[in-house]
């Protein structure tokens, strides 16, 4: 969820309310369907589509404030594990965790080559994929992964882990963790756990596997 600026009241308090609504709302919408029209924006969101407009020229405005919103996380979340005191290792691996609790790179993926992108998503981007390599670089220099690995190997792993998603907002974040973890564990030079450590959560149950089956209403 996009956070309101502390500090603001009457009318700018409820425009920061407004649109992080309205951002929680496209997030929603267009991980469902990148095709989905702006109305569908306003119907997510409770509020007239001229609200929508007042603050987006067009869809595509939109979309790049969503990506720019994850570049965002993303660089941010590099830069902590830049910072981080942990050991390479640890330090990477809390980075594509929050990476993946966030769901910034399943809407990404889900947006890409819907719209065209700007020139600041393009420093966006760039600057986001030099700290994300500077965080791989520094735990491979330290030795911590399996031989051959490659940081748009990283890329793949987000995307396989944030694709899994079921009706339970909370079941999707328990089950992303499970597979994230057998994922680090196949790319880690040494094994990084016990093999008779529980992975995260149960796995998916029969009903969660069958209810993308089911029709949408």
């Amino acid at each position: 969820m996009t956070d309101t600026p502390p500090g603001l009241s009457g009318r700018k308090a409820q425009a920061a309310r407004n649109d992080t609504l309205i951002l929680d709302a496209a997030r929603t919408v267009f991980l469902r369907d990148p095709s989905a029209p702006i109305a569908a924006v306003a119907s997510e969101a409770g509020v007239g589509i001229s609200a929508l407009y007042r603050r987006y020229a067009n869809k595509d405005a939109m979309l790049a404030s969503l990506c720019a919103d994850g570049l965002d996380r993303y660089i941010a979340a590099a830069q902590r594990s830049l910072e981080s005191r942990a050991d390479p290792w640890h330090a990477f691996v809390d980075f594509i965790t929050e990476i993946v609790d966030a769901d910034v790179h399943a809407l990404t993926v889900r947006l890409a080559g819907t719209f065209t992108p700007t020139p600041e998503l393009g420093a966006l981007s760039e600057q986001a994929i030099a700290l994300g390599s500077e965080v791989f670089r520094r735990a491979e220099e330290a030795g911590s992964f399996r031989t051959g690995l490659v940081f748009n190997d990283v890329a793949m792993i987000l995307e396989q882990a944030t694709a899994v998603r079921v009706a339970d907002p909370d079941r999707t974040g328990t089950l992303r963790r499970r597979y994230l973890t057998l994922q680090l564990e196949a790319i880690a030079a040494r094994r990084p756990r016990s093999r008779s450590d529980p992975l995260p959560g149960p796995p998916p149950s029969d009903s969660e596997l069958g209810e993308r089956w089911i029709p949408r209403s």
